[in-house]
């Protein structure tokens, strides 16, 4: 009997030590591909015996259609925040109680009381960044300054564009000169036309497939955000990013939790986690974004000694940013048109 009794003790501390010790409770988090350091949810089991189920999406627009549709338990996302200011004025959203996020205070003012979640009831600011152009100058040995670039024969066959409908239409309305968020539906179909004009001249619509193509030399060159470009360029010296003289659009991604979550305190705390300046840091080195955390920023720009150019590149300046328009969510019937448009390109 106490052989046996033994054995039922030995097996199950065999099974604490395999579960890792943790205590049952999880938090499911729901983030863009390439965004964060994956051993940074070993660290945060570790300290709250919480487990992280992990899962990604590639664009803003997928996420939306997963929430709308339903049953999928999610805890913590990390949309845009076009995408938040559309998930607050949907009720997608739940209040964020900040008694368990005591590291929002690190967060930068400037990301605080944005247009997106202008009470800060919703949202924390996580990474920041602008669009541009990145080319290879093993192809391409000229100075890029125009979103023309994505339009020019001479790169037929080698020109990446985005697949999603807000990015891609946002390039072709800057090089448009006109607002990213114009309401006006003739500027919003003309953009559609110059869209259409460039689709015989692309390789490929790419969100995180951009990683390969251009690190390989595959294609020549795309838009796509800052944070990347620095990875990017690890792998391949000759690539290039520049903004062009129409202007661009600057973004931030801020984590915030789903109406209905099955474990909203988790959420909370693991928001706070990732608030933390030392995790931060942690996630700036792997995805090269600029973090929220003013800290973690001005750490990570000091470590790395950042030149004049690249420090522009991930940190943008004032003047920089007053040429770039930040995303705000539309009215329904341009939702609706944006959507009809781009389904009708892509076919």
């Amino acid at each position: 009997m106490k052989k046996l009794v033994f054995m039922v003790l030995m097996v199950c501390v065999f099974l604490i030590v395999l579960s890792g010790c943790y205590s049952g409770e999880v938090v499911n988090v729901h983030n863009w591909g390439e965004f964060i350091d994956e051993s940074i949810f070993k660290i945060f089991e570790e300290e709250t015996g919480i487990r992280v189920k992990y899962s990604t999406y590639e664009t803003n627009e997928q996420l939306y259609a997963l929430l709308r549709r339903g049953g999928t338990d999610i805890d913590v996302i990390i949309p845009s925040d076009y995408l938040i200011a559309r998930l607050i004025a949907e009720d997608m959203l739940e209040e964020l109680d900040f008694s368990n996020i005591p590291n929002f205070s690190l967060v930068d003012d400037r990301f605080k009381g944005l247009e997106y979640d202008p009470n800060n009831k919703y949202s924390v600011a996580y990474m920041t960044g602008t669009v541009g152009l990145i080319y290879n100058r093993a192809f391409i040995n000229e100075d890029l300054t125009s979103w023309s670039a994505l339009w020019d024969e001479r790169f037929s066959g080698q020109i990446l564009m985005f697949d999603n409908p807000r990015d891609a239409f946002g390039v072709a309305l800057r090089y448009l000169g006109y607002y990213q968020n114009t309401t006006v539906e003739s500027e919003i179909r003309e953009a559609f036309e110059l869209l259409v004009k460039q689709k015989p001249l692309l390789q490929a619509y790419v969100m995180d497939q951009i990683y390969d193509k251009l690190e390989s030399g595959e294609a020549w060159l795309g838009p796509f955000y800052a944070g990347p470009y620095f990875v990017m360029r690890e792998n391949n010296p000759d690539l290039v990013f520049a903004r062009p003289v129409e202007g661009s659009n600057f973004f931030v991604d801020a984590m915030c939790i789903p109406k209905g979550a099955s474990n909203k305190t988790n959420a909370e705390i693991f928001i706070d986690f990732m608030s933390r300046t030392d995790i931060a840091l942690m996630n700036m080195e792997e995805v090269w974004y600029a973090s929220a955390n003013a800290e973690a920023a001005i750490l990570f720009a000091q470590e790395h000694e950042l030149n004049p150019r690249d420090f522009e590149i991930m940190f943008a300046s004032d003047e920089t940013l007053a040429n770039c328009d930040v995303f705000t969510h539309l009215p329904l019937h341009i939702l609706e048109l944006y959507d009809q448009l781009w389904i009708e390109l892509k076919r």
